[in-house]
């Protein structure tokens, strides 16, 4: 089994590297023999918001990140979180806080790390 870790700085609206991190994640979920990561830094954790309402013909990066929770593992750096005044109960279901200490762990075992 291969292993990808996406480690995501961006918010997820603004730029469009949360929405092409999420694009080759969601991409990569679909082949057999890959295990996917995503870990999320920064205004990053924005992108697991839950409840995100956009503009119709807009993509949503939630339901983007939705694919990879179904399939792989997303974690939210709980500093970042705790500095843009979010908690556990903004998260989409799936996602989970965690700490620099799993991004380590999580960036040992990977085969290939991509930063967005």
């Amino acid at each position: 089994m291969s292993s990808t870790l996406f480690i995501l700085n961006e918010a997820p609206y603004g730029s469009e590297r949360a929405y092409n991190a999420m694009r080759l994640a969601g991409a990569l979920c679909g082949h057999a023999g890959q295990q996917v990561r995503v870990f999320m830094l920064a205004d990053a954790v924005g992108c697991a918001r839950a409840g995100q309402k956009v503009p119709e013909g807009y993509y949503n990066v939630a339901l983007m990140l939705g694919k990879v929770i179904r399939s792989g593992e997303v974690a939210l750096c709980g500093t970042c979180m705790d500095a843009r005044g979010m908690t556990e109960a903004d998260m989409l279901e799936g996602a989970r806080r965690s700490t620099l200490s799993q991004l380590a762990d999580w960036t040992a075992e990977a085969d290939k790390v991509l930063v967005f």
